[in-house]
């Protein structure tokens, strides 16, 4: 293997294509050479300032070798768009085996051309889309200079174009050093002084809670909110700091949302990540933090457990060199694809620090749940808790942009990161059946969203079936990654408050908010057809919801749970006879 000088990044970031031809094709390739994917995500944040820094002594992640379906998107033709022709309805487990469709299309010739690509399997984004209207007008721009190629064969050859191979055993010779964000230095948050403590015990963020005070021109409905919060926030003191805390108590506070202070203890209670007793806390949490960097130690070290070692091409010398650096090189590959993806819009997942610590959770993560391993989706599903355990140490509520967490004391990131870990692996372990092969736990829950859609808004439900719109085609998403992708992580948060304080709030509660939330656009939806249906359900009008919102949504689900769990009613049709449904599911 060559050793290569990354003092100045870990980062696994693919290089830009730095060829103007494309390389000469071959017949055969060589075992030894190297395809890179030609973009990074990260490319696409735009911010005026960079930051080349590396992560200092945190622990430094492996690059990745290419994957053999990057290979295969490489040689397949392009589809032409169906012009005159039919949407290609899928039935129901046709779409299970390939979830890879892209419904959101750019432009009008392209409507029905759900194109294949390596990008992210739920829509968002697409990077065959967001690159498809650029590549096409630069191909109008050169029209005049045209060899005569078809339309098909430019795409086909810029794909082409868009590899370049190399003879080095590292691809990280491939890549340059990768570019982040710097905050601005007016917009710096504070850690809290008390961060030390709140490390120890977090319950010693209890004395950070503050009263809010009435103001003196408040009106008598302000006063009563004001006096609510007051009288929630003594609650939740009274109880966390009980030597035992009486777990079901609560759950019955954390429908109302909780003090930002609070939030991350609370979580990791109802988690079960944190014992319920004051006198187990410190010790269980400093061995548990422990434990998690020992498996990132173990995991990222070169000749290592970490992971089988098998290559991403399934060639000897792939084995070889994933076995040389402890590295599941088709689980590292995809994760490195994704965590530059991941909430692209929010500042502070650019930032090194961030992609790093979410790379290694993920991966380390993976290696423990061999059943399943990583699949895409899970990367969305660890920020929540990423957001608030890093919040619970910043004086500013609003950590999303202005701060490099890369500044933080070491201490801080190991905490975050390991706290993060343990969380998402009690939320996984509940839904586990949802990424492994089949995905049967999505599967019943698509099965029972339909079901219980029909039962709560028959009209909606039977257009659609007049439509053709499969629910698979538009939910699979929604189960996959809790709703994360239709509402911002700060919404994903609150709405996370309540299903912590369900039982089964993420397996049985989400649907019934999935329900609510198919049910909110009916009017709208009724009026479409497939095609229109496909385009707004990806991409829903939520951008400016606020907690509000998400409270009104969650309290209609809460009616649906109401009417219809524990009852077979719904499953029935018009004339009395029971579905036929694959599901064993009850709601």
């Amino acid at each position: 293997m060559v050793q290569v000088d990354r003092s100045d990044s870990a980062s696994p970031f693919w290089r830009a294509p730095q060829r103007e031809t494309p390389p000469p094709k071959k017949t055969q390739r060589d075992s030894s050479l190297v395809v890179g994917a030609a973009y990074s995500h990260a490319d696409m944040l735009k911010f005026d300032s960079l930051n080349l820094s590396g992560s200092g002594s945190r622990p430094r992640t492996p690059p990745s070798a290419s994957s053999a379906h990057d290979r295969a998107a490489t040689t397949s033709p392009p589809r032409k768009a169906g012009a005159g022709k039919p949407p290609p309805f899928r039935s129901y487990m046709n779409f299970l085996s390939s979830t890879n469709d892209d419904w959101t299309a750019d432009e009008a010739d392209d409507m029905y051309d759900y194109e294949s690509d390596d990008g992210d399997d739920f829509g968002l984004p697409s990077l065959s889309n967001m690159k498809r209207r650029t590549r096409r007008k630069a191909e109008q721009s050169r029209a005049h200079t045209d060899d005569g190629l078809s339309h098909e064969s430019h795409l086909a050859g810029g794909h082409e174009r868009e590899r370049r191979y190399s003879n080095s055993e590292d691809i990280a010779i491939e890549r340059p050093a990768a570019s982040y964000p710097m905050p601005k230095k007016s917009e710096g948050k504070i850690l809290r002084p008390q961060y030390k403590d709140i490390l120890r015990d977090p319950a010693n963020a209890l004395h950070l809670i503050s009263h809010p005070s009435i103001p003196a021109n408040a009106t008598p409905k302000e006063i009563d909110a004001l006096n609510s919060r007051i009288t929630r926030i003594n609650k939740f003191k009274k109880l966390l700091q009980a030597s035992t805390i009486p777990l079901p108590d609560l759950r019955s506070l954390a429908w109302s949302g909780i003090p930002e202070e609070v939030r991350a203890m609370t979580w990791q209670l109802l988690l079960s990540y944190l014992p319920t007793s004051s006198e187990r806390r410190v010790t269980t949490l400093e061995r548990k933090r422990k434990e998690y960097l020992d498996g990132v130690r173990q995991a990222f070290d070169k000749g290592g457990g970490g992971g089988s070692g098998s290559g991403s091409g399934g060639s000897s010398s792939n084995n070889a060199r994933g076995a040389a650096r402890g590295l599941d090189e088709a689980i590292w590959h995809q994760i490195s694809i994704d965590v530059p993806r991941t909430n692209p819009h929010i500042e502070l997942y650019g930032y090194e620090a961030t992609q790093r610590s979410l790379e290694r959770i993920l991966y380390v993560w993976a290696v423990r749940h061999p059943a399943s391993g990583y699949v895409q989706g899970i990367n969305d599903l660890v920020t929540p808790f990423w957001q608030v355990f890093l919040g619970t140490y910043i004086t500013d509520p609003d950590i999303e942009s202005g701060m490099d967490p890369g500044q933080l004391p070491k201490a801080v990131l190991d905490a975050v990161e390991a706290d993060s870990f343990w969380c998402l692996t009690k939320l996984l372990d509940g839904i586990q059946d949802h990424y492994i092969v089949a995905q049967p736990g999505i599967q019943r829950q698509v099965s029972a969203l339909r079901d219980l859609t029909a039962r709560i808004d028959a009209g909606l439900a039977k257009h659609l079936e007049k439509e053709s719109v499969e629910f698979i085609q538009f939910s699979f998403r929604w189960m996959n990654c809790l709703l994360m992708r239709e509402i911002s992580v700060k919404n994903t948060i609150r709405m996370w408050d309540t299903y912590m304080a369900e039982e089964q709030g993420f397996s049985e509660f989400h649907l019934y908010v999935c329900a609510a939330f198919l049910v909110k656009w009916s009017d709208k939806l009724v009026k479409m057809d497939f095609q229109e249906i496909m385009m707004f359900l990806q991409s829903l009008p939520t951008r400016d919801w606020t907690e509000k919102d998400i409270e009104l949504l969650l309290s209609e689900a809460y009616i649906w749970q109401s009417l219809f769990k524990g009852s077979s009613a719904h499953l029935r049709g018009p004339g009395g006879e029971t579905r036929s449904s694959s599901m064993n599911f009850t709601l």
